[in-house]
């Protein structure tokens, strides 16, 4: 008998603390293993990492990990901060590529390669309390083969 899996949603509220990242991720970990998705947790986990290690360095405020599945093997890993900002290459394609040598600037090219998709919305309209904006990846069974 094939059972299925009801939606579900967490979201982790985050002060911007330098341990918050490494809480997030940990906490992830545990959700996916709750819900028996721990093949997802690898990518899961380095997109999170990027999208929450980002939110930390370019704003003041505090941010949230919010993970979620409507389907079965599947979920979307999204990171909201209150800077309305997108990230260069996040919301448009982006061409440039990141010198070998550099320190920083390579990991939203990672949550791209690795997602089945991604986005961003930004939330300046009316009735978006708090502002800011909400970068997410999807990713499933077929993870970065897009």
């Amino acid at each position: 008998m094939t059972t299925v899996s009801p939606p579900w949603a967490y979201t982790l509220q985050l002060p911007h603390d330098p341990r918050a990242p490494g809480i997030a991720r940990a906490t992830l970990r545990t959700v996916l293993a709750a819900h028996d998705l721990t093949e997802l947790a690898p990518t899961a986990e380095l997109v999170a990492s990027e999208l929450l290690t980002n939110a930390h360095l370019h704003t003041r405020g505090t941010y949230a990990l919010r993970v979620l599945s409507t389907e079965p093997d599947r979920l979307t890993v999204a990171v909201w901060d209150t800077d309305p900002r997108v990230p260069p290459g996040y919301g448009r394609p982006h061409t440039s590529v990141s010198p070998a040598e550099a320190e920083r600037g390579r990991g939203l090219h990672l949550v791209r390669a690795c997602a089945d998709a991604w986005g961003v919305s930004v939330l300046r309209e009316i009735g978006a309390s708090r502002g800011g904006k909400l970068l997410w990846a999807e990713c499933g069974g077929g993870a970065g083969a897009r």
